[in-house]
Parts: C-alpha cells; sequence; structure tokens
C-alpha cells in the first residue's frame, strides 16, 4: 500500500478533534506508546480505523491512514474488500483502507516496522497539498486546524467533507 493522504491528530490538550485531547484512556492508550506504532480503534460502532503514532512515547499523536493505492496484493485487497465498485475505491477512505490492508482491533499497539508489517518512507520528498481535516467539528475543524496531507492528482483521495460545526 502506498499511503496518498493522511490526517494529523495531537494530544495533551492541543488538538480539540484529538481522541487523546482530553488526557489518556484506555481506548487511546495507544497514541501515548513509542513512535512507528499502530494506533487501532473502533468507530461510529462499525469501523475500524488505524494511526501511526509520531511523537516520543508519553506525547500522544496519531496519523490518522486516509487512503492508499494498493500496489503490492491486488487481490487480497480485493478479497478483503468485496464491496469495492472499483480498485480505485479498495483503500479510499480510512475504514476502506483498514479492510484492505486487514487490520483489525487486534492489531492496536503493534509494532509497524516489525512482521507481519512494514513501514518504509520514499527516498525523496513528495509533492503534496494540505487542508482542513475531512469531518472534524468544533474548535478542532476547518480552517484551525490545516493537518489533513495529501498527494494531488491521486484517485485515491477521498473526497473532502466539511463538518457542519466547523469553524
Amino acid at each position: 500500500m502506498r499511503l496518498t493522504e493522511v490526517e494529523a491528530y495531537l494530544g495533551g490538550g492541543v488538538d480539540p478533534g484529538s481522541h487523546a485531547f482530553r488526557g489518556q484512556t484506555a481506548r487511546n492508550a495507544s497514541m501515548y506508546g513509542p513512535s512507528g506504532h499502530l494506533y487501532a480503534y473502533f468507530t461510529y460502532g462499525m469501523h475500524v480505523c488505524a494511526n501511526v503514532v509520531c511523537s516520543p512515547a508519553g506525547q500522544a499523536s496519531g496519523l490518522l491512514l486516509r487512503a492508499g493505492e494498493v500496489i503490492e496484493g491486488l487481490e487480497l485487497a480485493r478479497a478483503r474488500r468485496t464491496t469495492a465498485r472499483s480498485d480505485r475505491d479498495l483503500a479510499r477512505g480510512p475504514a476502506r483502507l483498514t479492510v484492505a490492508l486487514g487490520i483489525g482491533l487486534d492489531d492496536d499497539g503493534a509494532d509497524l516496522f516489525a512482521a507481519p508489517f512494514g513501514l518504509t518512507l520514499p527516498g525523496h520528498p513528495l509533492p503534496y497539498l494540505t487542508g482542513p481535516r475531512t469531518g472534524v467539528g468544533g474548535d478542532g475543524g476547518g480552517e484551525l486546524f490545516p493537518w489533513r496531507f495529501w498527494m494531488p492528482g491521486e484517485a485515491s483521495v477521498s473526497p473532502y467533507k466539511r463538518h457542519p460545526h466547523s469553524r
């Protein structure tokens, strides 16, 4: 999978859109773990989403994996995402991406540099655009937090959806 869209979240009372804004809980404990680990959580009563923890242990942060392009294991991703209308939609959106990757709640806290995972960075900077996070309302939404990053022109990038209560 090549990530094409992510959103950043920061805890410790800084980012009202973050699960860790008000402190550590049983649900968000992985966000306080070491960087390079997975924070997987259940949302809307039906979806698992995944974040990469980015800060040193004890400081909560996460990079929500919003979208990606399947570049290896296409048949496996298709088998996992049988409702996808096209290959473009296999990992377009955070819940679809976790299904395509086979990430579940039991992967919460996993080391992304250890098997069965693998996390590699490109050898050079890639072009990207930035803007407000999708679907985040209240003080954590809108132009105050332009922490959504995506690769321009990528078909797998999900459409921006302004939260009705974002500022």
